[in-house]
């Protein structure tokens, strides 16, 4: 009864995760591979056709949902490949930094006016930070597929032990060689920072940083995408999305149904979004979930203190971070109201009826069931208990 409590909590979380973040994740993410992809065909164009964009955008999700479809273990080999394009290109960045500062050159007057011209509104800063907080986010992705790792007690602490710390360092890095080599103007007026580094570094050479960078970016789109199918997967095999959703290839053993319903959300989301806007709003739904998850973990370490831990922190990072999570929420709505904010709630309550009509009552209407019948057969996938790939 406790467990089939615990999932019912679960629903708004999944909701929202499932129909809306991972899927704007995977589009805002992808939107991005396709301004460093175009970049190189637009010299010296701050603003490229939103058209190309959204056009190579749709291309990238199709291809990484063909990807997945056929072979995990293929997704997983582009993710490694790609994972490697994206600490060259960085180390690439840093290395050119240093250079740059050695030879006496750049705009090192930048750290001195660094907040120059900028404001100190509560609503502003917290947008800020959700820009910020983004380049950040994907530490969670492996915690979606958690059932895939070997000793995930162990390896899971390990990734985020090295990972977390290591990006951190190398993107603090790397946004110091920007403020090195661009002045304040190219910072605003880009579209693709990378690009305009490593015209005025690399010389002949700039062409690798595009290259690089649009490796690193499908390789995010590839992580995103692996990471939010499989959370659509699981919440249908525990009853809390459409059965089919819960089910395998019968020959590729991959969770086909889930990837293709991830990729259509993210295509539909393409369309009238940009990078800016998904970002934001996504972050702020993002941060309800945290702290509303954060807060649940301190009711639990306080409630109920013998439940088993396998992953065990102090107590003060989780109330920062709810304390974080507060600021974030909070301060943009207070100081910088916007409807898109009220929209994002609404959504978010919609799920609680739906929770009700289908999961509590399990309403499952006969089109459902017979949509569900023949999209199995049509897609060759059978039901399964637990992840088998």
């Amino acid at each position: 009864m406790e467990r089939s409590q615990e999932r019912d909590g679960a629903f708004l979380v999944i909701y929202t995760f499932v129909l809306l973040v991972r899927p704007a994740a995977i589009a805002a993410v992808s939107l991005s591979f396709a301004e460093y992809a175009v970049a190189p065909f637009y010299p010296g164009c701050s603003s490229m056709p939103q058209a190309v964009l959204k056009a190579v955008a749709a291309i990238c999700i199709l291809l990484l949902t063909l990807v997945n479809c056929w072979s995990s273990r293929l997704a997983t080999m582009l993710m490694n490949v790609c994972t490697v394009a994206k600490v060259f290109s960085l180390l690439v960045i840093v290395g050119g930094g240093a250079v740059v500062l050695g030879q006496g050159r750049g705009y090192t007057e930048a750290f001195l006016f660094a907040f120059h011209n900028t404001t100190q509104q509560a609503g502003r800063i917290g947008m800020a930070f959700y820009q910020g907080l983004w380049s950040f986010d994907g530490w969670n992705n492996v915690n979606y597929v958690l059932e895939e790792l070997k000793n995930p007690k162990q390896n899971l602490v390990w990734a985020l032990m090295i990972a977390i710390p290591l990006v951190t360092s190398l993107y603090l890095l790397v946004n110091i060689s920007y403020l090195l080599v661009l002045s304040p103007n190219e910072l605003l007026s880009s579209d693709a920072m990378a690009v305009s580094w490593g015209n005025q570094v690399l010389g002949d050479w700039a062409w690798l940083v595009p290259l690089a960078v649009t490796l690193s970016t499908l390789g995010s789109t590839n992580g995103t995408f692996f990471g939010g199918s499989r959370v659509c997967y699981v919440a249908a095999r525990e009853g809390h999305m459409p059965q089919l959703l819960s089910m395998v290839h019968v020959h590729r053993l991959t969770p086909t149904p889930a990837l293709m319903f991830t990729a259509a959300v993210a295509l539909v989301l393409v369309i009238p979004g940009n990078f800016s806007t998904i970002v934001n709003f996504l972050s702020f739904l993002g941060w309800i979930t945290y702290g509303t998850t954060i807060s649940c973990l301190l009711y639990l370490r306080m409630k109920k203190k013998n439940l088993p831990r396998p992953y065990k922190v102090p107590t003060v990072i989780p109330v920062i971070m709810l304390l974080a999570s507060l600021y974030l929420v909070l301060a943009p709505i207070i100081d910088h109201p916007q409807i898109e904010f009220l929209y994002i709630f609404l959504f978010l309550l919609s799920g609680i009826p739906v929770y009700f009509l289908l999961v509590h009552f399990q309403c499952q209407p006969k089109w459902l069931q017979m949509a569900t019948m023949y999209l199995q057969l049509l897609l060759e996938v059978a039901p399964a208990i637990k992840n088998v790939d």
